[in-house]
Formats: structure tokens, C-alpha cells, sequence
């Protein structure tokens, strides 16, 4: 590795002046892993660097303007920073543009113009790039850009040498797509102008198609600036701006320094319809984004392995015990765990997985408190401890095969007692490891080796991420573990029609933790249908799910041609982002020289179509009659210090690492497009078929008579009615009344009442299925699921089936012997009376065991009936006759009902013998027998 210090002089002959472009920068090397070990650490800017950073940097310089504008569509975010700078001194100077920008993000372009000289950015592969460069350099003409790191940003730096009374305009562009962590989106702009800015302006507009849930900006630049940020926002758009005026810019009202020195920060999260995701499609491309709520976590194992050498001394120690003292408080009793601690020897609290109870929790808590660390680094043996506890735990039938099995590394330094070579460490480890087994790594600090952290996290499914020794590193610890301390389904699986889309990106994912959100994308096949589905499979605790959604293929175009500050390219290049990164990953793990030439090919081509700074590309800036050349270098090799998976800005490190956290990789274990999954197939229901309907309407269909009986049941909203009570099958339906809406009534005039909630227990399996007009609730002993209307989805528990078909009907299934369907009925919300309400249908053809009954229940033994005596009636429109049933004489009046399957707002009419007094001599007893005190009470017997 050797240092360069590079100096580009410019004529300006219009000027009899120079002006000088002035970089420092690394070229790489070809180096091992255990090679680079040692010269990590010296990628970051030290505090007082940091205090010391300005935007524009200069004497005697007069800033005109600062200003920045993200553009957020659908999680997207191009973002532009402008600056105007003259050189007001009377000596010629170097003037620095400094921008901190998201290390997850990549660089697009950066133009320059100096006296009328424009440079213009374009990205190339790396070795045309730097070939052009070296062209520049014989003509004694050289330059780079530098960037150094701090903790969430990475420094793009550029200096330009002009002459006194020089103007100077700069403007870089970069992209990112925004990660969800703990249920919100987040954007950061690093705001240190260094100095006062007539012109100080920040623009954040966000457009979200499916609409907005919240939008906030903390006040993270200080007290100073509190309620200066404006914030205006609609249904799916939202803008904020942020513009002190020069007064309001100064630390006090008489001073000539700037109070702007911080992170500006919006947080965000979207309305989401339902647990089968977003699909959106525009511009050929479709990304699909999956981050279902309401379900319950997943039961995790989890074996914490806690460096505890001699380097960990001191605060280290201290921040590690205080988070872990909160973590282990996060544990419940279906979750088990243990402790490893490790210097040169290894240890074990419990040498077996114990249950999160309060007891162990403390006990725990306690051995934490007294390490006194000491000692060499044997990471090797620690992990591979942890590995085979969780191997004898599964064995021995110890762990839920639906529970998440995890190694939490903590550690801040390399190994040096043991195994010490990295890449055997990572063999060892990846030999011992089952599929269903997670490691994630936190390295603390800069003295430890953040690569192999990664790439052993990377290799396992996982993640890794650097805690920095600042004040609030237990917090930092604290966070991390919050975002995967939730896992709420295993096996996520994203499909497609076949010959519908291809290019997809990873669609198969081990898990999905609470908060976060899965991204799929891909390329849009041309077909006659306007409509693109996918399917998502998963499994949460208990369930197996299989949800669906659609999206038209020209709605979006349409809205965003509409939006005046949208981000119209948004899924072609979101696509590019996460295909670059995945690529990426996947190189840094390539087993073989050839395969990892093959991976290099398709990242530079991608890179350089889609303009984005890589670790293979840079960018080179000329000037529009292209005879003077800067060159942009971009970050190193993954294997050369780099983060495999990671999305960097796409600019060199002065020590040549940049730590990041994965945000998509692709590891070993992926599966790519496979054709969609079959749905539940239906039992499909009779024609004739036993309904409830309206206020409501009973319609008993009788097969053997080859007849229907109505009766409607005059009771009061709250109340719960029995439909079917059969104790032999360990299955009921109830049925729960709400009132129509209340408006000025006449004394005693009657309230009319709907179902407003359908009940399956299946008493077996514990498991409930509660159906309202808003949601689709799933509970057993210790879950509560929650699904929306708003998607198709499939369910599977144990022996109980629900299909929902969006927006219209719930299938449930119990034991594939007895159906019910609901249907949804929606009403105008500003119709003066009228709620939204719901249907039964519920086939004959059910197994009920001889014990089954119920308002509907008891007809599954049919009862004889007679009909006679037919004859006018009062009303001339309506016959009467005499119907004979359970030796009851009844008058039945001959009348018509509803179906509404086939047609939701019309339906379809079913003739009935209708019986008056609700139902009175048709039902055993009274209908006030079959008013239950909860929704999954059995009927008490006898009536």
C-alpha cells in the first residue's frame, strides 16, 4: 500500500491565472485477509477531526449558498448537495467541498464549476477510469478524492486551488434506499457548514403511493433550532424544509459563528393494508416491500458470546455489562439462552440452554456483573462452544422447531490464543453450523478485524455491525439487539407467476424481524395482463402463511407524473441498488477466481448503466471539452477491506476500510424466483347451503325435505348467539350482534342489529378464529395474530385452515371436516344508519358429531317436517300453510331471503318458509337459551 499526493494545475488562460485541484488518496493492493490485519483502524477521522470538519473549508471565503434536497419515493432517495463559494481574499487559496454522506450509499455524480469551467461526472469501470487518469498524469495533470469515516457517514472531500475573486459551484448526487429499523425509515443529512450561509436551505420531500402513517423530525441539531424545521404533509406526501435565516444561524446574536453542527433527521413509516406487502411496479421494474405487523414473535434460543480478554477493560466492560443487564431483561419464558464468556480460556454460565425466567435472568445478571476481564482472544473455541450447545439443545428436543436459533457475538478485538487464522476460524464455524442457526456480530471499537466479523456473520445468516466507544456504546448494543430480538416468521419465500418478471433480486430470506422490512425487486416481463401478483409464503409461530398481492403496471407511472418533486426513476434504480450490494456479497464469498470474475462482470456493467460509485467503478469528472480529468476512486475490493454486502458510498477510505452493515446480501443458502404456490384449495360450498344474513335472517336449508325455513332473532347488540355448539368435535361458532347506527328514535322503536363478529373455536388445538369487520384474528394459549382484509392470504395452524379472499370472504376449515364462510358486507361510512356487517353460510354437508347444536347446529340432524294446509294469507302477495315439525304446529308464512356469494350488493333470491317469533316451535327452546357469555362458549346442555 503506498501513499500518493497528487496535485492537478488547470490553466485558465482567458485569466493568466491557475487554479489546482489537490487530493491525497490510496491506491490498493493485492493482500489476504489476514494480510490487512492491522490497518482497519486507521480509516476514521479522530474527534478533534470531527469537531473540526466543515462543509467548505477555506480563509477569506464567502459561502452564497448551501443547500440540500432529498427526493424520498417509494423508500428511495436521491439526494442533491449544492454549494456557491467565492474566493473573497486577495491571494489565491484552496477551497475544500466536504460532504458527509450514509455509508450505505452510492455516489451517482458530482459536477464542478469554476470560472465558467464546467466538470462533469460520469462513472466507469475502474480500469478505464484509472487509465484516463494516468493519461492526465503524464501531462503532469493528477487528482483524486478522499473520504474518510465516522460513525453512520463516510466523507467525500475535494479541493480546488483558484485565484483571488474565483466563483466555485459544487453539486454531488447519491442514492440510498431506506432501511426500516424498529418500525421507522430514517433519513440523516450531516449539516456542518463551518460557517455562517446567507443562503442555508434543506428540502426533504417524501412520496409514499400507499400514504403516510407518520412523518417527524427530532430536534437533533439542539434547542437552538427548535420548531425551525416546517413540516406540511397529505395522505401520501410529505415535505420538509429547514431555512434559518443568517440570525438564526448565529450561536448568539451578536456572534459570526454558525450554531448549525449536527445531524438532521426525518423519521417516517407508511400505511400498510395488509401483511401480504407493497407491490409496486413503474418504469419496467416492480419492487415489493414486506414488513408484516400483528403477529406474535417467534420463540428465539439465543447464546450470548461475550469477549472478555484484557482489551475489553475498563469502559468497554462497563458499556457491555450495562446493555447486556437490559438485554436479559428483554428474555421471556419461551425464550431459552445461555452465556459464553471467553479471554484465552472459554467459559460457560449454563452449560445447557435455560428459560428466560425471572430466576435464571437474575442469576445471570449476576455472573455478568463480576467478570474481570483478562487474558488473550479465543474466539475460535468460544464460537465453536456456542455452536455445539445449540446442536445438543435441538437434539435432545430442547428447542421449538419453530423458534430462531442465534449466536450473539460481542467482541473488540482478534484472535491470538488458538486458532488465530481467520479463514480457518470462519471453516470451522461454517462446518459446525445447521441451516437453521444465526450468528450476528458486534465488533466494538477499531482494533477488531470488522471484516471477519462480517464475513462470519455474512456466511451464517446473519449481520454485523461496528459499536463505536463513544459515550452511548451500551445503547448502541442496546439497538442493535432491539432489531433482531423480535423474529416474527421463519422461511420467507417472494414469488411470481412464471414468465412474468425476471432479474429478481433475493427472494428467499431465514428471517423476519419486528420493525424491519424485507425488499424484492426485479424486471417487469412484457404480458397482455396489466396486473403483476406475487405470492409470499412464511411460517410464524404455529402458522404457515401464504399471502398475495397485486399491482396494475400503469397506475404508478400515472400518480407519479402527477408529483412535481417525486423520484420518477425510483424502481429501476432501486433494483440496480439492491442487485450492485447482492452482487457485492456474493463476490466477497465466491469460492473460486472464476466464479468471482464472472460476479466482477455483471457488477461493472450494472454499476456503470445505472451510474453508481462501486467498489469496481469510479468516477471520472471532466471538463465538457474533456481535456482536463479528476478521478473519483471508489471504495476497496470487498477482500481488500471493503464490506462484502455492504452498499458504501462508493469512495476510497484513507485507510482503506469502511465498516457497514449489510442491508441485503445474498449468502450461500438462497433460493432464487420460483413459480407461485397453490393456494388452500376451497372445498367449494353447495348450492343450497344454511345462511344468516342482514338483522339477522336465518335460512335453514333442510336437504332431506328439499326445502329452506327462515326465522329472523330479535335480540340486542352485545349480545353473543350460539350458531353452532358441538362438543364432540370440540367445535363452536358464535356469533356477536352490533346495532345499526343510533340516530333520533322514537320510544321503543327497534334497534336493527348485524353480526359484527364470527367465532370458530376449535377446542382441540386452543386455536380461535375471530372474524370482524375490520380484521382477521387468529389466538391459541399464548399467540395473537392479526391479518387485514386488505390480501389474499392463506393460513395454516395445526389442524385449522383460513383462506382470505381480499376484501370479500373468510373460509375457515377445522380438521377438513367442517367449513364455515363469512362474508364481508361494507356499507357508505356516511350513511346515517347503516354498518358495516357480516354473512354466514355454513354447507350441510359438515361432519358434526351427534353432539352438535346450536341455532344452526341442531339441524345437522334434520328434523321431519310437514307442510300443509296451504292457503292466502293476509297479505295477498304471500301464502300461508301449516308447517308440522318437532311436534309443533307452526303458521309459515311463504316469503324470500338473500344469497349474497355470487353477487355482494344484488344477491340472489332464496325462497323460504319464514317463521314468526323468532323461530319459536323450529329451534329447541328459546332463542335467548343460545345467548352466550363469550365468544368461544360452548352451549350449555341441555337446553
Amino acid at each position: 500500500m503506498r501513499r500518493l499526493a497528487l496535485l492537478l494545475s488547470l490553466l485558465v488562460l482567458h485569466q493568466a491565472h491557475c487554479f489546482e485541484f489537490v487530493v491525497e488518496g490510496e491506491w490498493e493492493t493485492e493482500t489476504s485477509l489476514e494480510e490487512q490485519h492491522g490497518r482497519f483502524r486507521r480509516a476514521i477521522l479522530t474527534s478533534e477531526e470531527q469537531e473540526d470538519f466543515e462543509a467548505i473549508r477555506g480563509d477569506d471565503i464567502t459561502v452564497k449558498s448551501y443547500k440540500m434536497e432529498s427526493r424520498i419515493t417509494s423508500r428511495f432517495c436521491h439526494t442533491t448537495v449544492k454549494s456557491s463559494v467565492i474566493n473573497s481574499g486577495p491571494n489565491a487559496q484552496s477551497i475544500g467541498f466536504n460532504v458527509q454522506i450514509p455509508k450505505r450509499s452510492f455516489i451517482t455524480n458530482f459536477t464542478m464549476n469554476v470560472n465558467g469551467i464546467t466538470f462533469v461526472g460520469s462513472v466507469k469501470e475502474k480500469t478505464v477510469a484509472r487509465n484516463l487518469y494516468a493519461q492526465a498524469r503524464a501531462r503532469g495533470k493528477a487528482a483524486g478524492i478522499v473520504r474518510a469515516n465516522s460513525q453512520d457517514m463516510e466523507t467525500f472531500k475535494t479541493e480546488v486551488h483558484v485565484p483571488p475573486g474565483s466563483k466555485i459551484e459544487f453539486e454531488l448526487h447519491y442514492q440510498e434506499m431506506m432501511q426500516r429499523k424498529l418500525g421507522f425509515y430514517e433519513h440523516s443529512l450531516h449539516l456542518q457548514p463551518g460557517r455562517l450561509v446567507p443562503h442555508f436551505q434543506v428540502d426533504v420531500y417524501i412520496y409514499e403511493p400507499n400514504g403516510i402513517a407518520s412523518v417527524e423530525t427530532p430536534n437533533t441539531l439542539g434547542e437552538h433550532f427548535s420548531g425551525m424545521a416546517k413540516l406540511t404533509s397529505s395522505k401520501d406526501k410529505a415535505h420538509v424544509v429547514f431555512k434559518p435565516s443568517l440570525q438564526q444561524q448565529r450561536k448568539c446574536e451578536n456572534c459570526t459563528t454558525t450554531a448549525i453542527d449536527g445531524i438532521f433527521t426525518v423519521k417516517y413509516d407508511v400505511l400498510r393494508d395488509s401483511n401480504a406487502g407493497e407491490l409496486h411496479v413503474s418504469d419496467g421494474h416492480f419492487v415489493h416491500f414486506f414488513a408484516p405487523t400483528n403477529l406474535s414473535p417467534l420463540p428465539k434460543n439465543i447464546v450470548f458470546v461475550i469477549d472478555v480478554s484484557g482489551s475489553m477493560w475498563g469502559v468497554k466492560m462497563k458499556q457491555t455489562v450495562e446493555a447486556m443487564q437490559t438485554i436479559l431483561d428483554d428474555l421471556t419464558m419461551d425464550d431459552y439462552f445461555s452465556i459464553v464468556d471467553f479471554n484465552h480460556n472459554v467459559r460457560c454460565w449454563s452449560e445447557e440452554l435455560v428459560p428466560g425466567s425471572t430466576i435464571q435472568v437474575a442469576e445471570a445478571k449476576k455472573y455478568i456483573q463480576n467478570i474481570k476481564p483478562n487474558g488473550g482472544t479465543n474466539i475460535n473455541e468460544a464460537l465453536l462452544r456456542a455452536v455445539q450447545m445449540l446442536v445438543k439443545a435441538s437434539n435432545q428436543g430442547m428447542i421449538d422447531p419453530r423458534s430462531v436459533s442465534m449466536i450473539m457475538l460481542v467482541s473488540d478485538g482478534d484472535p491470538t490464543v488458538g486458532e488465530i487464522k481467520l479463514s480457518t476460524i470462519q471453516k470451522n464455524v461454517k462446518k459446525v453450523m445447521r441451516e437453521e442457526f444465526s450468528i450476528f456480530s458486534l465488533g466494538i471499537g477499531f482494533d477488531v478485524d470488522y471484516d471477519f466479523l462480517e464475513r462470519i456473520a455474512m456466511e451464517n445468516r446473519g449481520v454485523a455491525q461496528r459499536i463505536y466507544t463513544s459515550h452511548d456504546a451500551s445503547e448502541q448494543l442496546r439497538r442493535f439487539y432491539s432489531q433482531i430480538s423480535s423474529p416474527l416468521l421463519r422461511k420467507i419465500t417472494v414469488q411470481f407467476p412464471e414468465d412474468s418478471v425476471s432479474d429478481v433480486t433475493q427472494n428467499h430470506f431465514d428471517k423476519y424481524f419486528s420493525g424491519s422490512e424485507l425488499v424484492v425487486a426485479g424486471k417487469v416481463l412484457p404480458s397482455e395482463s396489466n396486473t403483476l401478483n406475487s405470492f409470499t409464503t412464511a411460517s410464524a409461530d404455529r402458522l404457515d402463511l401464504s399471502l398475495q398481492t397485486e399491482a396494475d403496471y400503469l397506475e404508478l407511472d400515472a400518480a407519479l407524473a402527477q408529483q412535481q418533486h417525486a423520484f420518477t426513476g425510483f424502481a429501476r434504480q432501486m433494483w440496480a441498488y439492491i442487485t450492485v450490494n447482492q452482487l457485492l456479497a456474493e463476490r466477497s464469498l465466491a469460492p473460486t477466481a472464476g466464479k468471482k470474475r464472472k460476479i466482477t462482470q455483471r457488477i461493472l456493467t450494472l454499476a456503470v448503466e445505472h451510474q453508481f460509485v462501486t467498489p469496481l467503478t469510479a468516477l471520472l469528472v471532466e471538463s465538457e471539452e474533456a481535456k482536463e480529468k479528476l478521478l473519483a476512486d471508489s471504495p476497496k475490493d470487498p477482500k481488500q477491506g471493503c464490506c462484502g454486502g455492504g452498499s458504501g458510498s462508493g469512495m476510497t477510505a484513507l485507510g482503506g476500510r469502511t465498516p457497514v452493515q449489510v442491508v441485503h446480501s445474498i449468502p450461500p443458502w438462497v433460493q432464487l424466483t420460483t413459480p407461485a404456490p397453490p393456494s388452500h384449495a376451497e372445498r367449494p360450498l353447495p348450492d343450497h347451503i344454511t345462511i344468516v344474513e342482514n338483522d339477522p335472517h336465518f335460512i335453514v336449508h333442510l336437504p332431506k325435505n328439499n326445502m329452506d325455513v327462515c326465522f329472523n332473532i330479535d335480540s340486542e347488540p352485545g349480545h353473543i348467539l350460539n350458531l353452532v355448539s358441538d362438543p364432540g368435535a370440540g367445535v363452536v361458532v358464535n356469533g356477536q350482534l352490533v346495532g345499526s347506527k343510533r340516530v333520533e328514535m322514537k320510544e321503543k322503536e327497534k334497534v336493527n342489529t348485524y353480526f359484527g363478529t364470527i367465532s370458530v373455536f376449535y377446542q382441540p388445538d386452543g386455536i380461535r378464529v375471530s372474524v370482524s369487520t375490520d380484521r382477521i384474528v387468529l389466538t391459541d394459549d399464548r399467540n395473537n395474530h392479526s391479518f387485514s382484509w386488505g390480501a389474499k392470504t392463506d393460513i395454516t395452524q395445526d389442524r385449522v385452515k383460513v383462506s382470505i379472499v381480499k376484501d370479500s370472504k373468510v373460509m375457515v376449515t377445522v380438521d377438513d371436516k367442517i367449513t364455515v364462510m363469512v362474508l364481508l358486507h361494507r356499507v357508505w361510512k356516511k350513511h346515517p344508519t347503516h354498518v358495516d356487517f357480516l354473512g354466514l353460510y355454513i354447507p350441510n354437508n359438515n361432519q358434526y358429531s351427534s353432539q352438535a347444536h346450536g341455532l344452526i347446529g341442531q339441524f345437522g340432524q334434520e328434523p321431519e317436517v310437514r307442510v300443509f294446509n296451504l292457503h292466502q294469507g293476509a297479505d295477498p302477495l304471500k301464502k300461508e300453510a301449516t308447517m308440522e315439525v318437532k311436534g309443533n304446529k307452526l303458521v309459515v308464512t311463504r316469503g324470500w331471503q338473500k344469497d349474497y356469494r355470487q353477487d355482494n350488493k344484488r344477491g340472489s333470491v332464496v325462497f323460504c318458509w319464514f317463521i314468526h317469533n323468532s323461530g319459536k316451535g323450529f329451534i329447541d327452546g328459546h332463542y335467548t337459551n343460545y345467548i352466550v357469555p363469550r365468544l368461544d362458549s360452548f352451549l350449555p346442555l341441555p337446553l
